[in-house]
């Protein structure tokens, strides 16, 4: 596993995100500034040991996990002794590989099988939703090669194929009902069954990050949201 850590001495916020495969750093850093420290774990099959900072007092922290980083952050987030005040699950479920409450198994393991650059670069116009919203975020597109993409969804989905009940407290779950990626469909069906999670479904695809000018507005818009009474 790989980590990404922004940090400031006078911060009393910290964001933990929880990538999806195939990401990196470039995906998430539009969105941090220097209101808030920011850990990012990140290709979760890399050999390389768990980094964390000098342990500091948060006033808040904020745990966020995005498609496959919903069961990363289950499977990973007790490793790392951080304890969050807010969870929040966007895009993904803890049963990310299955044909109800995921992506059904015959496109997760199409994928594995048929990992190469022309397809990785279909993938991520699925990601961003259009050919427009692509074209527009080039600089949030990952910058990795084929064999690490391999290694890590191969390690992803023997994991997942070995995991446990889920058992991680999400507060909140956001579903892009226009995800392409990750079925929308799934993802209702899932957080419909969790009563302590409040879930909100949003008019975008599965990378939504954009909407936002940083994790500060987006962690107060799913907040809000929940207190407009909006949420499902």
């Amino acid at each position: 596993m790989k980590t990404y850590i922004r940090r400031r001495e006078k911060n009393d916020q910290l964001v933990i995100v929880y990538g999806s495969w195939g990401t990196d750093e470039n995906v998430f850093v539009p969105l941090c500034n220097d209101d808030f420290d920011f850990i990012l774990f990140y290709n979760y099959s890399a050999d390389e040991a768990l980094v964390l900072p000098e342990i500091k007092t948060y006033s808040r922290i904020t745990l966020i996990g995005w498609s496959l980083g919903v069961w990363a952050a289950e499977y990973l987030s007790p490793k790392t002794g951080i304890k969050p005040d807010i969870t929040i699950a966007v895009n993904g479920t803890p049963i990310p590989a299955d044909d109800r409450f995921g992506i059904p198994l015959n496109i997760f393991e199409g994928t594995l099988n048929n990992i190469t650059e022309e397809n990785m670069e279909k993938f991520y116009l699925r990601m961003f939703g259009d050919k427009r919203t692509y074209k527009l975020n080039l600089d949030r597109v990952p910058h990795r090669n084929v064999k690490s993409l391999h290694d890590e969804l191969r390690w992803l989905y023997n994991r997942i194929m070995e995991q446990k009940e889920p058992g991680f407290r999400w507060d909140y779950a956001v579903t892009s009902e226009f995800d392409r990626v990750f079925p929308a469909k799934n993802q209702i069906g899932y957080w419909s069954r969790e009563d302590n999670t409040k879930h909100i479904v949003l008019p975008f695809q599965h990378y939504l990050f954009h909407k936002w000018d940083s994790f500060t507005d987006l962690i107060q818009f799913v907040l809000n949201y929940k207190k407009k009474g909006r949420n499902r």
